[in-house]
């Protein structure tokens, strides 16, 4: 298995792409921005004309967009994945995205010969980067023996949860409504620092040698004290969506989710408020309401 691709570019895709490409697979990709193929091409890989394109004489192709309709777009509209890759081929679809979405597609799916491995991640733009990436992997277990390999290339940490289409999303709603609430949880925090007048570095040293430290809250808090609320690779639409998604579940199953319910309401004020930001930006908008900014030196009140 050499021939593989990437459909999604962004912060998340590019990683992906990264990886493959250093791990020695001939990689394909395709993106709508002009300017992420251009750095596709510049890391080495070889440009396709259109999603579909990517399929054609691949052995596993990669779906990280943004949400359930460009997924079933990739892969069913004219031209898509499933006329382009051969039986016996695999879509890993790693964007998250609802898990009766991915429940659909693997229905859809049947009877192609192409095989679907629900595997949404998590590590944001430094795992993918980084190759380090977590997979919440769901897919019959010799599918997933047979492309292990094309998911090593890009992951430190690949969790076998399930057989079914939908198990991989079920998981990452799981745990986004736990990191959305560390995250709501960190940016409430932080502006009760500034308010209080704590320096920055005071309220990072103590907190990330405390029981609440944590990958999320660490560098959430580096994000805030430097002031660094876009360009980071955690756009706030991301968290949005998959925050929209933990939601939808619980209401699919009945099940109370009073925190993660907060998380999402933050997060809305984020976005519309600084709808270019990223997910430490939330924190402005509590700082706007109190008139203090948590800073890596001294807090700031206006």
């Amino acid at each position: 298995m050499q021939n593989v691709g990437v459909i999604g570019l962004g912060d998340m895709g590019s990683g992906l792409a990264k990886n493959l490409i250093a791990s020695g697979f001939e990689t394909k990709g395709f993106d709508l921005s002009p300017e992420r193929m251009k750095a596709f091409e510049a890391m080495g890989g070889v440009a396709s004309s259109s999603a579909g394109a990517v399929g054609s004489g691949t052995d596993a192709v990669y779906v990280m967009v943004m949400d359930g309709a460009q997924v079933n777009d990739v892969i069913f509209a004219d031209g898509g994945l499933r006329t382009t890759l051969k039986p016996g081929s695999a879509i890993i679809l790693s964007a998250t995205i609802k898990p009766k979405e991915a429940r659909e597609i693997g229905k859809l799916l049947e009877g192609s010969g192409i095989h679907l491995i629900d595997s949404p991640v998590s590590g944001g733009f430094p795992g993918a980067q980084g190759g380090a990436l977590t997979m919440m992997a769901s897919a019959p277990t010799e599918v997933l023996n047979e492309f292990a390999p094309v998911m090593e290339a890009v992951s430190a940490n690949i969790h076998r949860v399930g057989t079914a289409a939908g198990d991989g999303q079920t998981v990452k709603a799981c745990l986004q409504s736990l990191i959305g609430s560390q995250f709501s949880a960190t940016f409430e925090a932080a502006a009760l620092a500034a308010k209080a007048g704590v320096p920055g570095q005071v309220i990072l040293d103590v907190f990330s040698t405390s029981s609440a430290g944590c990958g999320v809250v660490n560098n959430a808090l580096e994000k805030i004290i430097d002031r660094k609320f876009e360009g980071t690779g955690s756009h706030i639409n991301t968290m949005h969506k998959d925050l929209t998604i933990s939601m939808s579940l619980g209401e699919d199953l009945g099940v109370p989710l009073h925190t993660a319910a907060a998380a999402m309401q933050i997060f809305h004020a984020g976005k519309t408020k600084y709808p270019n930001g990223d997910n430490w930006v939330c924190t402005r908008v509590i700082e706007d309401i109190v008139g203090a900014e948590l800073h890596r030196e001294e807090a700031k009140r206006s």
